[in-house]
This record gives C-alpha cells, sequence and structure tokens, in this order.
C-alpha cells in the first residue's frame, strides 16, 4: 500500500511543488517592481510625470514591493505530504 501510494503521490507533489514555484514567483515579482520603481523615477526625471503622480505611483510600488518580499519570505516553502 505505501509502495504504491509512494508512486501515486509523489508525482503529483512534485507538479504542485513547481506551479506553487512558479506562482510565487509571478504573482511576487520584486525584480520587476523594482523595475517599475525605477522607470517610475525616470519619468519623473525627464518631466513626463508630475511630482504628486510620481510620489503617488513610489508609494504604491513601495507597498507593493513591502508585500512581495513578505510574501516570498512566508509563502515560499514547500508543499510536504505529511504519512
Amino acid at each position: 500500500m505505501f509502495i504504491l501510494d509512494d508512486l501515486l503521490l509523489r508525482p503529483i507533489v512534485s507538479v504542485a511543488n513547481v506551479i506553487h514555484s512558479m506562482a510565487i514567483e509571478e504573482l511576487y515579482d520584486i525584480q520587476g517592481i523594482q523595475d517599475e520603481l525605477k522607470e517610475n523615477r525616470l519619468l519623473f526625471e525627464i518631466g513626463d510625470r508630475s511630482n504628486e503622480a510620481y510620489e503617488q505611483r513610489r508609494d504604491e510600488l513601495r507597498t507593493q514591493l513591502d508585500v512581495a518580499r513578505e510574501a516570498r519570505e512566508t509563502l515560499s516553502s514547500k508543499v510536504e505530504v505529511k504519512r
């Protein structure tokens, strides 16, 4: 019975781990948020974005970055099957 469980459950758990990791990377893309912060700053510096719009977007992105970092820390644990 345990051999059958191992044969049936291990592949499912492995796929679940991969999907979980990919979802976390996609949802909480720290590098992408940092790139948006840089783009926001650049747009402000060249005059395409007002000071108010710049500050509002910067605050939003910083909040997203904090959430992404925290989520990556807490959600990056792998799915395990307990016996």
